[in-house]
């Protein structure tokens, strides 16, 4: 695997609440709605069962375009595209939003490529793909469809469950690797405000977020964190230890409190876990 893929880098950003309350504005929890024609349907109820959401952009003329550049073996009706293994994720053309191409740029864990931004900036529909999630086989499979509509000629993939964004050639690049640490650095985001650093996204893969007092070690232990529970079958829960060769590091504490309601994407219902530093204990002792 890619070195650049072994690790998350984290979102730097010193108001991370205002990226966050901006994306939600732009994104709302549900992605359907009507669609403006040649691609209008009906709209569609929502759920409130776990969901992975992706948008991904492109500049198709009309649908029989997009369904000529499909991989073999991948179908797409007015309701679903349907993965070489039978596997249907709900199809949701969108129309374009002005706001969407500085949103995606932004959102980007590594920089796309100019043809790729061409297109976004461009983009005359966004293919929304909505499927289960909860899982690292949900997330292997949304990972491959959004895959599938890349090498169609999508720019690239949007996630609503963490507000990260992927050129499609780097998308493309995770897929095929389809890794546990492939899989994290696909999905979830590393915020870090002045106070703290914590994970968006981990529900696509159905762990529990993390967060940590910001510190100068503060991202290095929510990366390593992040890889231990894709890579684990262990599960890690309140009261629990992270050490290493050095000795205990992190006390693990439950910690309630989601930052979103239950029908936005990012709400993560596996719950949330505090790394507390060893040193900050003793410090308070």
């Amino acid at each position: 695997m890619d070195a650049k893929l072994r690790r998350l880098p984290q979102s730097d950003s010193p108001h991370p609440s205002l990226l966050i309350a901006r994306v939600r504005r732009v994104f709302p929890a549900s992605c359907v709605r009507d669609i403006l024609s040649p691609w209008k349907r009906e709209k569609r109820e929502t759920h409130t069962v776990l969901q992975t959401t992706l948008r991904i952009p492109g500049n198709w003329s009309n649908p029989g375009e997009l369904l000529a550049k499909l991989p073999p073996g991948v179908r797409l009706t007015p309701e679903a595209l349907i993965l070489a293994d039978g596997e249907q994720i709900q199809f949701t053309p969108m129309p374009p939003d002005d706001q969407f191409p500085q949103i995606f740029r932004s959102s980007c864990r590594q920089p796309a490529t100019d043809d790729e931004v061409k297109i976004v900036d461009r983009y005359t529909v966004n293919v929304g793909l909505t499927g289960p999630g909860g899982s690292m086989q949900a997330a292997l499979t949304m990972l491959q469809a959004g895959a599938a509509i890349v090498r169609a000629g999508g720019a690239g993939v949007f996630i609503d469950n963490s507000g990260l964004a992927h050129g499609g050639r780097h998308w493309i690049e995770v897929a095929e690797d389809g890794s546990p640490d492939a899989v994290s650095f696909a999905f979830v985001a590393i915020v870090r405000s002045r106070q703290e650093v914590w994970t968006m996204g981990m529900n696509v893969m159905g762990l529990p977020d993390l967060v940590t007092k910001c510190s100068d070690s503060a991202e290095d232990a929510i990366v390593e964190t992040v890889r231990y529970l894709a890579g684990s079958e262990k599960p890690m829960a309140d009261g629990h230890i992270i050490a290493d060769e050095n000795g205990p590091r992190f006390h693990v504490v439950a910690n309630g409190g989601d930052r979103f309601d239950a029908e936005s994407p990012m709400h993560n219902p596996f719950g949330r876990l505090k790394l507390v530093s060893f040193k900050d204990i003793a410090e308070a002792n």
